[in-house]
């Protein structure tokens, strides 16, 4: 059993990726906040996460004739996760909803343990529809979302509480389980004091991705007591707004990059803001080959990242074998699951993320024909991502992905990857040459994919937003797409498109094809300046200093 009474941080989060077979999670938050448990553990920092156990998981994704299918299935909790004997309970319309909690270690690099506990609505004790309050992650209405973020944020301080350990830190990972702030509230009733234990990051410019209720279904939902021992009021233009909830109750507010950081300024004027930058972990993200390759030149670095900036001294066809290793296991994946006749000489783009509008997963199919004659060069692109199960523009964008794929008519070998999860991710981006990023402005308030590339050598195509700002340099660490977003341009999809195709026939394929030493050198620059930057133990070092113990 784990000693709680160590752990001084309280890591909540709505979704946490931790591992191929237990499917708590949908996509980059959770994969941050399962990056980030690992680091806590490698690091050796008193931290435990928080989150829902979801019985049915995400979704398994299948696409028939560019039709996305969703397939909920269960999972081996009791084999993969150990039952504690703690209950709490609340209340929900008037009712006691009891919840029981589940634990799942991580083991650090220097065998430190970070918890994770998931809450479990699935007893006997309480009423039908309240035992399916923790069987999907996403899933139902507006209600059923509040309901979730009630479990999440007050029942989970309350679990911690009856297990008796008290955080000092209290680290809401997005907005959803703001809640736990008013039943601080409840608890201590001294705003000042409930501040000092709140750190809050929001993630998003999106505006879906701040969660809202209307004041009568919070009112419905919520426990009278819990609303009126609120430190002051809560309500944020006639609704319980839970970004809102985050921003006034915490002393310590963070934005995922520096951009977002200055965004989320100008969205919440009233409210110091500041930035940590996104990381992931880069000893989960390395393929096995590059793990080899830095083992034997950069020993340590498993337990310091940073060391990565000593790649540039690791002989450039060393660095290009590990790369080749990598992408023959990608060809040798597609080529047997979807007979995509892709071939390892080939230049191959890969481009993985939700399938959300404003990602634009489309851009680079904006002009076929002039993909169809650069491409004639050698291209091969690879596609990824689920779209969510109500999300009917993102389930088109699938479609018509796959329509643009036929159309390239095999001058462009393309194939897009059914349900795109962690194990995909680990083949998939280090097996590319390049990553492209294609979000709309100001839309990408961190990103996390282009990171995992850059620590296996993968270089980035990206539109200058979120984390790819402060990692770009041109024609060293990657190349940008479009102006700077400071030039304030008017920057629409066929100024994109065109700066895009510009890029690839006149820098990036050329390079690739005739100049081996220098698209070496561009794939070592990406590991030692952005691979050993931005990762998620640099990362939490910044919130150590800054958030946690300040």
């Amino acid at each position: 059993m784990v000693e709680y009474s160590r752990f001084k941080i309280a890591y909540f989060s709505m979704e946490i990726g931790i591992d191929q077979d237990i499917p708590t999670y949908s996509g980059g938050l959770g994969v941050l906040a399962g990056d980030t448990l690992r680091s806590a553990a490698d690091l050796g920092l008193p931290m435990i996460g928080i989150t829902l156990l979801y019985r049915k998981g995400y979704f398994k994704q299948k696409i028939v004739e560019g039709n996305q299918q969703e397939e909920y299935i269960g999972w081996d909790i009791e084999n993969r996760l150990i039952e504690l004997p703690n209950k709490v309970k609340v209340k929900i319309e008037g009712r006691d909803v009891f919840i029981r909690c589940w634990m799942y270690t991580i083991r650090g690099a220097h065998n430190y343990k970070v918890p994770i506990i998931f809450l479990d609505t699935d007893l006997e004790e309480n009423a039908e529809w309240d035992r399916t309050l923790t069987d999907h992650l996403y899933g139902g209405d507006r209600y059923y979302r509040l309901c979730q973020e009630a479990i999440l944020g007050i029942g989970g301080t309350r679990m911690l509480h009856d297990i008796g350990w008290i955080p000092d830190k209290y680290h809401m990972n997005e907005g959803h389980s703001a809640l736990l702030a008013l039943e601080l509230c409840r608890m201590y009733k001294d705003l000042p004091a409930v501040r000092r234990k709140c750190v809050f990051t929001t993630h998003t410019p999106v505006p879906a991705g701040h969660d809202q209720f209307e004041m009568d279904m919070a009112r419905k939902v919520l426990n009278k007591e819990l609303l009126d021992h609120a430190c002051e009021d809560i309500w944020y233009n006639g609704a319980l707004n839970m970004t809102y909830i985050g921003l006034r109750f915490s002393k310590f507010i963070n934005g995922v990059a520096k951009r977002h950081g200055e965004i989320s300024q100008h969205m919440f004027p009233n409210f110091h803001i500041e930035s940590i930058t996104n990381g992931i972990h880069a000893g989960y993200w390395t393929s096995r080959h590059f793990k080899d390759l830095y083992e034997e030149y950069i020993p340590g670095w498993y337990s310091d990242p940073a060391s990565l900036r000593y790649v540039l001294s690791i002989p450039k066809t060393r660095v290009w074998e590990a790369h080749m290793h990598a992408k023959k296991e990608l060809m040798a994946l597609v080529n047997e699951r979807y007979d995509a006749g892709m071939d390892e000489n080939i230049f191959t783009i890969g481009f993985a993320r939700r399938a959300a509008t404003y990602k634009r997963a489309e851009l680079i199919f904006s002009d076929m024909d002039r993909l169809k004659r650069i491409g004639a060069r050698g291209i091969q692109i690879i596609f990824g991502g689920k779209a969510h199960p109500n999300d009917g523009a993102g389930k088109e964008i699938i479609k018509r992905i796959s329509e643009h794929m036929k159309d390239l008519g095999g001058t462009v070998k393309a194939c897009y990857i059914e349900n795109y999860d962690l194990e995909v991710a680990k083949k998939l981006i280090p097996g590319v040459d390049l990553w492209l990023n294609t979000p709309q402005r100001p839309k990408e308030a961190s990103g996390t994919s282009g990171m995992k590339a850059a620590v296996n050598g993968v270089p980035q195509l990206s539109i200058l937003d979120g984390w790819w700002i402060e990692g770009h340099i041109e024609g060293t660490t990657g190349w940008s797409i479009g102006p700077h977003p400071h030039e304030h341009i008017d920057c629409d999809n066929c100024v994109d498109s065109e700066d895009l195709y510009k890029k690839l026939e006149y820098n990036i394929l050329p390079l690739f094809y005739e100049n081996h030493e220098g698209w070496v050198d561009v794939m070592r620059h990406a590991i030692a300046i952005n691979g050993s930057f931005f990762n998620t133990h640099r990362m939490l070092q910044q919130y150590v200093m800054n958030a946690y113990f300040k």
